[in-house]
């Protein structure tokens, strides 16, 4: 039986996982005994953040409204009570796109609340 050499299967290998910390500080960019570890625990982080990013920009979004609502004289918790009573079927992220860039029209969503 032949004898089968894996010089390449390991070279890909090697240069595969090279790829992915590319960019990291010290050993863990050029030693594969440190960049393994390293590539795993950051596709573990990545793959928590992914999730984590959602709860983060609903609570900017939460912020944002507030912010945008005190000086209509109204509180998010109010608005949002009075949104859904209204039937008006804009989600916190149009709204609060809507308070950042076009006041005048989220002025008029407030008041068709009220």
């Amino acid at each position: 039986m032949p004898r089968v050499k894996r010089g390449t299967q390991h070279v890909k290998r090697r240069k595969s996982l090279l790829e992915k910390t590319k960019g990291m500080m010290w050993g863990r960019k050029s030693k594969i005994r440190v960049a393994r570890p390293a590539a795993l625990k950051a596709g573990v982080y990545a793959y928590r953040d992914r999730r984590n990013k959602k709860r983060t920009m609903r609570r900017l979004w939460q912020i944002r409204l507030n912010a945008a609502l005190r000086p209509l004289e109204m509180n998010y918790s109010r608005f949002i009570d009075g949104l859904k009573k209204a039937n008006v079927a804009l989600d916190r992220k149009i709204l609060s796109t809507l308070a950042k860039d076009h006041p005048e029209v989220f002025k008029k969503v407030v008041e068709k609340i009220r």
